[in-house]
């Protein structure tokens, strides 16, 4: 068995009080017991606007954040996912929000760039997100061995979309993680009915660290932390706050729910559509 963590933050357009902050709870994960550890969305900047994220922007594998994070994971000796960090794009005015997988020695595992990006208008609240206008959407869908696991990486709006998990799932992913930012308003409607609907659909681990509260932009995030088994059972959560969530996940256990309830097995997908 190992232990993992989702940390929830309520981060600011201040770079290093970000930087301090999540070092603070890094340390507190890593007290615990955990060997991975995840970071939520946007964990080093919550801008005052959308551009702000484009002008910290760094060039991959350099930069104040790749480097705090590479430090992280090398000093404590664990796997660190990064959140989402941005990342230059070719396009003007836009960079990648990039998932890094940090190993225990602080080098890059694995990257993965936001595929599904939140352009979206909110009822009742006036509320809307174009994150297209700085953000490069990617292409890839990125799952990584690890020593707990094959852990599969998505971000935020790609819970959405149960295709990018069942192709993980195809590859055999144990664990999926979340870095997050939901609004309090989507995430009240459909954060942990969409989480425990990816653990129990794909038989895997979610493990989702959260933006949580309330913002210096004005913005508020939903939070709710938690880590899901395959089964559906919420095994910990923060529902408010800042903090630290620390599970046990034990793949073993995962491997027999898989053979005594395969239901990945069962799919029938050459079967043929009629419509009426």
């Amino acid at each position: 068995m190992s232990k993992v963590a989702a940390i929830q933050m309520a981060s600011g357009p201040n770079v290093q009080a970000n930087l301090d902050e999540a070092e603070k709870f890094i340390k507190i994960a890593v007290q615990q017991g955990a060997e991975l550890v995840v970071l939520p969305e946007n964990f080093a900047i919550m801008g005052m606007t959308e551009m702000d994220k484009v002008g910290v922007a760094e060039k991959y594998g350099q930069g104040l954040i790749q480097n705090f994070l590479r430090s992280q994971a090398s000093t404590h000796g664990i796997w660190l996912v990064g959140g989402t960090v941005p990342i230059q794009s070719d396009e003007a005015n836009k960079v990648y929000a990039s998932c890094l997988l940090f190993n225990d020695s602080g080098e890059v595992a694995a990257r993965y760039d936001k595929i599904h990006l939140f352009d979206v208008t909110l009822e009742g609240i006036n509320e809307s997100y174009t994150e297209s206008e700085t953000t490069t959407s990617g292409d890839d869908v990125v799952v990584v061995e690890t020593p707990f696991g094959r852990l599969g990486l998505a971000i935020c709006y790609d819970l959405r979309f149960p295709e990018m998990f069942r192709a993980m799932a195809d590859v055999g992913v144990d664990i999926c993680v979340l870095p997050s930012a939901f609004t309090s308003q989507t995430g009240k409607a459909h954060w942990e009915t969409l989480i425990r609907a990816r653990a129990i659909e794909n038989l895997s681990y979610m493990v989702a660290a959260a933006q949580g509260g309330y913002h210096v932009n004005g913005r508020e995030t939903h939070g709710d932390s938690m880590i899901v088994d395959p089964w559906g059972t919420v095994l910990n959560r923060l529902p408010h706050g800042t903090g630290v969530v620390v599970s046990e996940i034990n793949i073993e256990k995962l491997q027999k729910t898989r053979k005594l309830f395969p239901a990945l097995d069962h799919r029938r997908l050459n079967c043929k559509i009629n419509y009426a």
